[in-house]
């Protein structure tokens, strides 16, 4: 399968697809990835325990019956299991430690294999708790933010692997922006309600990073939900357990579903609660609705955001449709939805369901590039 279907990117990490194996605590190693995970965009493999203190509460976690990696040389342990990845994923490798210097050596390691660095924030075991990893990381902003900070300087692509609705999401997700995180691993579970996917929406409209989205990742339906909310990547975990096939599932329905509108992850409108890149399929603001409240916050006046609009359309196919609701393809809606006259002047000047998302993806870009107040202050 070709890269170039999604085009999905970090750095000097491609992703073939936008479905990942999450890490599980003494299951996801490169002998499960390789089994479970062949044809997935993206493996992470760990947690890993780095320093004394995380490998003595992994032991202990042990000693009462729970998984964990423990090794007495974690970073040869990663290496080893970096290499013995067999898919061509692109690899990330999850760690905890209750000090920064051992991450700091596992960024360089990584780095060097071309993978990447996901810092744990989200395991929450009290004993890790105590210990001050995993989720305490989340009840300590300032030490969180420095070290994304001296991690960066490694020159890693830098994942951090969240909780949700732990503590504020908008900030959280500003902070890890600013600090110069490159990814935001979402798990936006509620505790016996499944996925909370307003959550993963806060996420997208609070900074542009690459979202994974993660918690109740059973089949394609509950992954295009997480997509539609803005995730550009969604991970399983649990549901591989239940059903072995759960990766090469969702990776052939994204593939078929990209080819056959050409934006896998295209937003819901507005209107609909959709997140900022909604913007793209909104109406001309001509009366009152929700695309008023949404381009205010990234600064626009209703004539400022018309005219961007009307500039991305300019020698564009976009600037077609005279017969439409606005007189323009740029001021019409998302191709799953039924419209007969859109879909009538698409036909006649010869531009494919595709064609026509890829440039109303585009057209989000540009809104964005070009708002007064950039996303990650816009709340």
């Amino acid at each position: 399968m070709s890269d170039c279907l999604f085009d999905l990117h970090i750095g000097y990490v491609r992703f073939k697809n936008p479905i990942a194996l999450a890490p599980m605590a003494g299951i996801v190693d490169s002998a499960f990835a390789n089994q479970y995970a062949s044809n997935a965009g993206l493996v992470i493999l760990g947690a890993f325990n780095l320093d004394k203190a995380s490998i003595a509460v992994a032991s202990a976690l042990v000693a009462r019956g729970r998984k964990e990696f423990i090794s007495d040389e974690p970073m040869e342990l990663i290496k080893k299991e970096i290499r013995a990845v067999t898919s061509g994923s692109a690899i990330a490798v999850n760690v905890r430690s209750t000090t920064l210097e051992p991450l700091i050596e596992a960024a360089k390691i990584v780095k060097e294999e071309g993978a990447i660095l996901e810092l744990n924030a989200h395991c929450r075991q009290p004993e890790m708790l105590e210990a001050g990893m995993g989720e305490a990381l989340l009840h300590d902003l300032p030490r969180l933010s420095a070290w994304i900070k001296a991690i960066k300087e490694t020159g890693v692509v830098l994942s951090v692997k969240v909780r949700a609705n732990v503590v504020n999401d908008i900030e959280l997700a500003r902070l890890i922006d600013k600090a110069g995180a490159d990814i935001i691993h979402v798990d936006a579970g509620m505790e016996d309600f499944g996925a909370d996917l307003d959550t993963i929406l806060n996420y997208r409209d609070a900074t542009r990073l690459f979202l994974i989205g993660n918690n109740s990742v059973k089949d394609f339906e509950s992954a295009k939900e997480m997509f539609t909310r803005g995730a550009n990547m969604v991970s399983a975990a649990r549901g591989v357990l239940e059903n072995s096939g759960l990766i090469q599932e969702l990776v052939e329905n994204v593939t078929s579903y990209q080819q056959s509108i050409g934006w896998y992850n295209a937003p819901k409108h507005v209107c609909s609660e959709g997140d900022f890149r909604g913007l793209a399929f909104c109406c001309l603001p001509v009366k009152p609705c929700p695309v008023h409240e949404k381009f205010r916050k990234l600064g626009y006046t209703a004539e400022e955001f018309a005219r961007t609009k009307f500039d991305f359309a300019k020698g564009t196919m976009l600037e077609y449709g005279e017969d439409t609701c606005f007189g323009s393809l740029v001021w019409c809606c998302k191709i799953t939805k039924p419209c007969w006259i859109r879909d009538g002047v698409l036909n006649t000047i010869g531009l494919s369901d595709v064609e026509y998302m890829k440039l109303k993806k585009q057209l989000a870009e540009y809104v964005l590039d070009h708002a007064r107040i950039p996303v990650n202050e816009s709340h």
